[in-house]
């Protein structure tokens, strides 16, 4: 009797044991679930938040080293054109500089040769003052004429000029008197008669006018 009695009790405590186990167990895998549901929820929420904080960060950090790239290539770009415009102005005052030291060369080698010149047309104009009438229609004072002629007409070419004298007012720039006369053809301080030629280059004096001044 009394081992049935434990027997009954075996039975009664075994079932509950096990069904006791069995809620716990299930509890626990539901609070197991949940909590791993809510750390796997947790996780991409934080990962997202992370991805959407770096985005803004990064962009900020670039934009402001190609701002300050763009800044220094921008100075550089405006020393450069300022070195090229200092230059260009250099080259072009060089160049006008040069220009004006080869004219003033070149006119001054131009004067220089016309001066040596002007003696020979005056010795033309000597010996073709003195050619005798009977010989001034033959080939060679012919000739002699012709060659005068080209001279005076490349002379010309090249803006020499000769000074106008007598008959006109003494001018000290044009005209050197060396002598007074009287004349009752010309009043005082006109040029009365031309000793030598002068002759101008371009408007200036290479030559002044050798002449005779009426008193």
């Amino acid at each position: 009797m009394a081992k049935e009695i434990q027997d009954e009790e075996k039975n009664v405590t075994a079932p509950d044991t096990e069904q006791e186990q069995a809620e716990e167990k299930a509890d626990a895998v539901a609070e197991t679930g949940t909590e791993e549901t809510a750390d796997k929820e947790e996780e991409p929420k934080a990962a997202e938040e992370t991805a959407e904080a770096e985005p803004e960060g990064k962009p900020d950090k670039k934009k402001k080293k190609g701002d300050k790239k763009t800044e220094a290539l921008q100075t550089r770009i405006e020393e450069l054109e300022d070195r090229v415009k200092r230059q260009m102005a250099e080259f072009d005052n060089f160049r006008k500089r040069t220009d004006k030291e080869k004219n003033a060369m070149f006119e001054t080698g131009a004067r220089s040769v016309i001066e040596k010149i002007l003696p020979v047309v005056d010795n033309f104009e000597r010996g073709l003052a003195s050619v005798p009438e009977d010989e001034a229609g033959k080939p060679f004072a012919d000739g002699m004429n012709m060659i005068y002629k080209q001279l005076i007409d490349e002379l010309d070419k090249m803006e020499v000029k000769p000074i106008e004298a007598v008959g006109c007012e003494f001018d000290p720039e044009l005209h050197n008197a060396v002598m007074q006369v009287e004349s009752d053809e010309y009043e005082t301080g006109v040029v009365a008669q031309e000793l030598q030629k002068g002759y101008t280059y371009r408007g200036t004096v290479v030559r002044h006018s050798m002449v005779a001044v009426v008193q």
